[in-house]
Parts: C-alpha cells; structure tokens; sequence
C-alpha cells in the first residue's frame, strides 16, 4: 500500500499543478493519503519501514494543498472578474438610459467621419 500511496500521491502533485486538471488530481490525492495512513499504521505495529508511505503520505497532502489553493485562486479570479462584467454593462445600460438620443459615437468612444 505504500508504493500505491507514493504512486498516487505522485501523479496528484503532476496533475494538480496543472490548471483544470486539479479537479480530477484530487480524487488520487485523497485515495493516496488514505492508503499511506493505513499502512503507516500497519507497518508500525508490525516494526517495518514506513519510508514509502510517509513520503506517499506527503506527495498526497502537497497535492491536496496546490489542488485547493489552485481551485480557490480561479474561483476568486472568475468572481472578480464576473463581477467587473457586471458592473460595465450596468454602467453601460444606465448612460444608454440617462442620454436622450443614443449615439453610438459616445457610447462605444470611436468618432465616424462626418
């Protein structure tokens, strides 16, 4: 179980670095975690060494961590986004309302020649 929790936890951090992959990456990570915890568990009480499924354990938690902050950033990044959006066509929608003719020249800030 310690190869698979290293094997797993591996393959997380590679996916979880990349954007929109992280998503899928975090189903591995977790499994990884889990297997090296049982087997840390299981080699301790028989007194074999852990190494593999410490350091699955660690590959799987730095997964977990880059997959997280990956997906909050973008979803930070969308909402602000979203939100600016948002606050352009409200201002674009009230200078259409408040002019008494629509002139596209003001509105879209390009002259046409006359």
């Amino acid at each position: 179980m310690g190869i698979a929790a290293l094997v797993l936890g591996i393959v997380s951090v590679v996916l979880g670095f990349i954007p929109f992959c992280g998503i899928i990456a975090l189903i591995p990570a977790i499994v990884g975690l889990v297997l090296g915890i049982i087997d840390i568990v299981n080699k301790k009480k028989s007194n074999l060494p852990r190494g593999m499924a410490i350091s699955g354990v660690i590959c799987s938690a730095v997964a977990i961590v880059v997959i997280l902050f990956y997906y909050f950033f973008f979803v930070v990044a969308a909402r602000k986004a979203s939100g600016e959006l948002v606050d352009i066509a409200h201002q674009a929608a009230s200078e259409i309302e408040n002019s008494s003719e629509l002139d596209l020249n003001y509105i879209f800030n390009y002259e046409l020649d006359s």
